[in-house]
C-alpha cells in the first residue's frame, strides 16, 4: 500500500528543489520571486496560444493592479518583457517575453528540461497519464491553499 504521507513529503521536496532552481535563475538575472512567477505566467500563456493582459497576470500571481504596474515597469525596463497591442483588439495591451528573456530561460532551464525528459523515458504512456493526473490534482490542491479565501459575507438581520 502506498504511503500517502510519504508521497506528500516527496512532493514537498520536489517543490523545494524546483524553487531553488528558480531562485538561482532569479539571482543570476537580478529578479525576485514574483518577477520569476510573472515571467513563467507570461511564457505559459504564450505556450498555450493565449495572450496575457496585465489584469490576467495580476490574477495569476495574486497582485493588485498597482503592484502589477510596478512589476511590469520593472520587467520592461530590464528588457525581459514588452507590452504590445493585441492584433485582434488594438485597445488591449498584451504581454510578451523578450527574445533575450526566452534565451536566458532556455539556457538556465534547458538542462533541467532535458534531464526531466530523460528521467521519464522508462515510464509507459499509461504511467505518465497517471503522473499527469496526480500533478494536476496536487497543483489544484496547492493553489487552493496559496490563494486567500475571500471573506465570507455575513447577511445582516
Amino acid at each position: 500500500m502506498t504511503d500517502h504521507r510519504e508521497l506528500a513529503l516527496l512532493l514537498r521536496r520536489l517543490t523545494v528543489e524546483l524553487d531553488a532552481v528558480g531562485q538561482r535563475f532569479a539571482e543570476v538575472h537580478g529578479l525576485n520571486r514574483t518577477d520569476v512567477r510573472a515571467l513563467v505566467a507570461i511564457m505559459d500563456a504564450a505556450r498555450g496560444g493565449e495572450s496575457l493582459t496585465a489584469g490576467r497576470l495580476g490574477a495569476a500571481v495574486d497582485l493588485s493592479s498597482a503592484s502589477v504596474t510596478a512589476l511590469l515597469d520593472r520587467l520592461e525596463k530590464a528588457g525581459h518583457i514588452r507590452r504590445t497591442r493585441d492584433a485582434e483588439d488594438r485597445r488591449r495591451v498584451v504581454l510578451e517575453m523578450s527574445d533575450t528573456a526566452m534565451a536566458a530561460g532556455a539556457e538556465h532551464f534547458g538542462g533541467l528540461q532535458r534531464d526531466l525528459t530523460a528521467a521519464m523515458a522508462d515510464y509507459s504512456d499509461d504511467e505518465l497519464a497517471v503522473v499527469r493526473r496526480f500533478l494536476v490534482d496536487m497543483t489544484g490542491a496547492i493553489e487552493r491553499h496559496s490563494r486567500p479565501e475571500p471573506p465570507a459575507t455575513v447577511v445582516g438581520c
